[in-house]
């Protein structure tokens, strides 16, 4: 959080408070709604997306590959057409070095200098160091975000936004006569960055940890290809699916809930001083909310180590619900991402497992689960997976 306050210096969303925040907020909550997010406009990008995934996947023919670029591409490529108005082709240089920043950066937060920074800001802001070439990265994002910006305006008919750049510059517009107003070019870059930075890493990471766990356990894989096959057959995946398919919805949940991507959730900050288990807790004071002791809670989940979708399931095999599964965090800050993250889950899971059984030259017992060593969140080792094509399911074209 130090390195964005160092270059993001309070504007956005993520590293916002008071005011401004309630205002990036609402304003991102109610363009990301108006552009589809869990309504049907961005559930045919998502599908646009797992169709290109899918064409990646089978141009491997079957050998052994690490699944990480081609599931960071995809699902950062959602995000892109939200607030971007276009995706990219996999192979687009300057889109992967973004993200590589972002790889870079997450991978940066969970080092023991990080927490140094975090502790000691305006001393290492000074010092030559890794953490220099992190607030580089942040740099390359945010001038990425102005070019993007400048083509917007170029081009921009504020009768018809086309993504949330559009939208923030027609606020721009609306407002530029308030001297207070918060809609402004820093805010606007900074809120850009927060939504590509959230929209690309911790889905794609879920997926990955999610195809090594199906590698693990083929049985269940099996179990979910079942349920698309009796469910779906031959078109082409949907949200609506979801409600009609309670074994693989409960796979998901178990795969958030094991995977535990972000186990220190944000930090937040008391907004006055509070009393909590006979602990004062002063005003302004960081409170950083451990979401994986609710995750991996044995009172809760009982055997938490153990991969058991079940759990999620009744005596009928209806799904059910968990207070406990946070994986998007809770309370006012929640993640604003929650329903595009969950949708982009089932339909990317889906559609691959209808088109491919996932299996690997690795002997299942050697497959380790454990995630990397990093604080800031849970990451899955190195693994190579197969795609083998299931020809009995095979539709000819996208839906119209």
């Amino acid at each position: 959080m130090s390195i964005n306050d160092i270059v993001m210096k309070g504007y956005g969303i993520v590293g916002s408070n008071g005011e401004r925040w309630k205002q990036m907020r609402r304003f991102a909550l109610t363009t990301l709604r108006n552009f589809g997010m869990g309504k049907r406009s961005v559930e045919e990008r998502i599908q646009e997306e797992a169709h290109f995934l899918v064409e990646e996947f089978g141009k491997t023919e079957g050998t052994p590959f690490d699944p990480t670029f081609f599931l960071s591409c995809a699902v950062s490529n959602i995000i892109c057409s939200v607030v971007f108005g276009n995706r990219f082709d996999f192979d687009d240089q300057r889109f992967l070095s973004l993200l590589k920043y972002i790889n870079g950066i997450l991978r940066f937060m969970g080092t023991p200098l990080n927490l140094l920074l975090y502790n000691f800001p305006q001393l290492f802001r000074h010092i030559p160091g890794p953490h220099q070439r992190i607030v580089k990265y942040i740099s390359e994002l945010r001038t990425f975000v102005r070019e993007k910006v400048e083509e917007s305006k170029e081009s921009l008919d504020p009768q018809s936004p086309r993504h949330f750049i559009d939208c923030f510059l027609v606020k721009m517009q609306q407002d530029q006569k308030n001297p207070d107003t918060e809609f402004h070019l820093e805010n606007l870059v900074a809120s850009t960055v927060n939504l590509f930075f959230a929209g690309t890493e911790t889905v794609s990471s879920t997926l990955r940890y999610g195809f090594l766990i199906l590698l693990k356990y083929p049985e269940i894989q099996a179990k979910i290809q079942n349920e698309i096959d009796q469910v779906i057959g031959h078109r082409y995946p949907s949200a609506d699916d979801r409600s009609r398919m309670p074994y693989t919805e409960a796979v998901i949940h178990e795969i958030q809930r094991f995977s535990d991507v972000i186990p220190v959730g944000l930090p937040h900050t008391t907004a006055e001083d509070v009393v909590f288990r006979n602990y004062t807790i002063p005003k302004g004071t960081d409170v950083l909310p451990l979401l994986t002791t609710s995750l991996k809670s044995p009172e809760q989940f009982p055997d938490p180590r153990v991969f058991l979708p079940e759990r999620f399931l009744d005596d009928q095999g209806n799904l059910k619900k968990c207070p406990a599964l946070l994986p998007f965090s809770a309370g006012k800050r929640i993640c604003p991402g929650e329903g595009l993250a969950r949708m982009e889950l089932f339909l990317f899971i889906t559609t691959i497992l209808q088109k491919f059984t996932l299996t690997t030259t690795v002997p299942q017992d050697e497959l380790d689960l454990s995630p990397e060593m990093n604080s800031s969140g849970h990451f899955p080792r190195f693994y190579k997976m197969c795609t083998i094509p299931r020809t009995r399911i095979a539709p000819s074209s996208m839906p119209s």
